[in-house]
């Protein structure tokens, strides 16, 4: 009796879905794979590792870029602090509505700064 050889059977060929995306590695430390696992771990139904760094991904990708809101403890100090820094540099010979207006021109900052700052509403009109 021969030999059975595999060499002369035709393997299938295996296509790839269209959804099927393209394979990306990424090195992720113990800790982001513990908190990932314990993402996946919450969901109903539970996700695989794989699902579930997709939906944090997407997640990330949906959720807009804003500013983190600080407390107003923490504005109202911030603002003392600049107005102490911006007192002493300002000019105490000029008149107090002239160092008002400095001020705020300083806390505001140049006019073709504002429309780049993330902290700040957008003006409605200039």
């Amino acid at each position: 009796m021969a030999k059975s050889s595999y060499a002369n059977i035709a393997k299938p060929v295996r296509k790839r879905s269209a959804k099927t995306g393209m394979l990306v590695g990424v090195r992720l430390q113990s800790e982001q794979i513990k908190a990932i696992d314990a993402w996946a771990a919450k969901q109903r139904p539970p996700v695989t590792r794989p699902g579930a760094i997709r939906g944090l991904l997407e997640l990330g990708l949906t959720i807009g870029t804003k500013a983190r809101q600080r407390s107003p403890v923490h504005t109202a100090r911030a603002k003392e602090l600049a107005r102490t820094a911006i007192d002493k540099m300002t000019d105490a010979t000029a008149p107090r509505e002239e160092q008002e207006q400095r001020r705020r021109r300083l806390t505001k900052g140049p006019l073709e700064f504002r429309e780049a700052r993330v902290d700040q509403p957008k003006a409605k009109g200039k």
